[in-house]
């Protein structure tokens, strides 16, 4: 039997037992049953190297049976370690801020911490500084910060922390934090280079509010990949992420005369274009074409289907929690940038190839 020695205690929480005396199972009970030291039911616990594999599978047999659980706010006195990371992230529901943390909350958990969470309506000094503070009284190892729009990283730079940070955020320019990140320049660029290459002169940008870092470096790709190839640069901003601003955008460029193609900053805004299109009876993508950005769950359903550009967000989850692991042991501040991933759908096809499906 192989038992994880952080959830142990709880592999059979019906049979926890109590000594003669009514207390709880001790470490000095688990070590009488396997038959061992305390010092190595100690090392079992803290997964030291030099155990003996059946030593330690005796030793969590024991620990199993008994219905053991360690004492956390005792090993934290030895080891100066909780075994918790603090998250700060806006208050917001959007996909990106909340696929983000539900992937670091789950790579922690792999990697045997536990999260506290804050979320943040308005990243000032002053909310930042609360949100530390509270996470230091519980005695976390480190702290990890999803910035998403102007002025968070500044706001998190200008205080000073005992603990590792890690920001997770495009906005990296002149930050001496370890940083992670999906490359949001290369997603920009990826979307509208396939569009262009799909036989579309032009590609026009439905943005997303510029005081996102990452609707700015996706505004950055589309521009790029545009003046690489030539063509005409032309942006319509939206007022936010939300399908209603894309369908409201959508109704503007239905007066203003429809492009050959269009990238959208997110899917949402990509769902609320097609949905004032398709209304129009403009057809997608004979009429003009679409690429959306996140690949949200559903967007292989959408009428039609809708290319859109992945993030890696368990990738982005994992090498987070290592930057603050790597933090821990003295490893250096590092800038990591992941990779998008093109998803194409029926949305983008050429004229060619939608007339003929």
């Amino acid at each position: 039997m192989t038992v994880d020695p952080r959830t142990a205690g709880a592999a059979r929480p019906a049979a926890a037992h109590r000594s003669r005396d009514g207390r709880p199972p001790a470490m000095n009970d688990v070590a009488a049953l396997a038959g061992v030291s305390h010092q190595t039911v100690s090392r079992v616990l803290n997964e030291h190297p030099s155990v003996r594999p059946a030593t330690r599978e005796r030793v969590l047999e024991a620990i199993a049976t008994l219905g053991y659980r360690p004492n956390l706010a005792a090993r934290a006195l030895v080891t100066r370690r909780t075994g918790t990371l603090g998250v700060i992230t806006p208050a917001t529901a959007l996909f990106g801020p909340t696929s983000t943390l539900v992937a670091f909350e789950q790579a922690a958990r792999d990697a045997g911490f536990y999260v506290s969470v804050a979320t943040l309506r308005a990243f000032s000094g002053d909310e930042v500084v609360a949100a530390v503070e509270h996470f230091l009284a519980q005695g976390v190892d480190g702290v990890v910060v999803v910035a998403p729009r102007s002025g968070t990283v500044d706001a998190v730079s200008g205080v000073h922390l005992p603990v590792p940070v890690v920001l997770v955020s495009s906005g990296r320019e002149g930050v001496e934090l370890p940083t992670v990140s999906v490359d949001q320049v290369a997603g920009g660029r990826l979307a509208t280079e396939h569009l262009l290459a799909s036989g579309r002169r032009s590609v026009l940008h439905v943005a997303g509010p510029q005081d996102w870092y990452d609707a700015r470096d996706r505004w950055r790709g589309w521009q790029d990949a545009l003046e690489a190839a030539g063509a005409p640069v032309r942006a319509h901003p939206a007022s936010g992420w939300s399908a209603a601003d894309g369908h409201a955008v959508g109704l503007e460029l239905l007066r203003a005369g429809l492009p050959e193609a269009v990238f959208a900053a997110n899917d949402q805004l990509a769902l609320g274009l097609l949905a004032a299109f398709g209304q129009a009876g403009v057809r997608v993508p004979q009429d003009v074409a679409v690429v959306g950005f996140d690949d949200e769950p559903g967007t292989a359903f959408y009428s039609p289907p809708l290319t859109t550009v992945r993030q890696g967000f368990d990738e982005l989850g994992r090498r987070a929690v290592q930057a603050v692991a790597d933090a821990l042991t003295g490893g250096q501040p590092t800038q990591q940038s992941i990779a998008p991933e093109l998803v194409v759908r029926r949305s983008s096809a050429s004229r060619e190839a939608a007339d003929g499906a």
